[in-house]
């Protein structure tokens, strides 16, 4: 996107948030007993818990809900893919001046990359060139 274009609306997003938004994009959707049921990990969350988040995200209509019988069945209102596009395009804008190849140097000299990882890079790369 450039920087001509509409800038896409950035999703912040804290943790447990996005535990629930990638449970909603895998199963499509889920009543609060279901996300809670698929949140495991070393510290114990509340249904409670969930079912308020739920409610706070769907007032920025990250999610919506509809009922069934006696309980409310959410569904996300933002794909993973605008989620991760905005996510990265406000860091790089941010931490790296809009620099890609900054943002890609540090990345490359900061974590460990295999060889499959570089290969695919550079696919990618080669692709990139053929359509500018």
């Amino acid at each position: 996107m450039s920087k001509t274009d509409q800038t896409p609306r950035v999703h912040r997003l804290g943790d447990l948030q996005l535990k629930i938004m990638q449970t909603l994009w895998e199963r499509g959707e889920a009543t609060v007993a279901q996300v809670l049921e698929s949140l495991t990990g070393p510290k114990e969350l509340a249904y409670t818990t969930i079912a308020t988040m739920l409610r706070k995200m769907e007032a920025r209509a990250l999610v919506a809900h509809r009922e069934e019988g006696r309980s409310f069945v959410y569904r996300a209102l933002v794909a993973a893919q605008d989620v991760s596009r905005g996510v990265a395009d406000h860091l790089v804008d941010r931490l790296f001046e809009g620099s890609l190849t900054e943002a890609v140097n540090h990345l490359l000299t900061t974590r460990d990359v295999s060889r499959a990882e570089l290969n695919e890079l550079e696919r990618l790369i080669r692709e990139k060139r053929r359509t500018l």
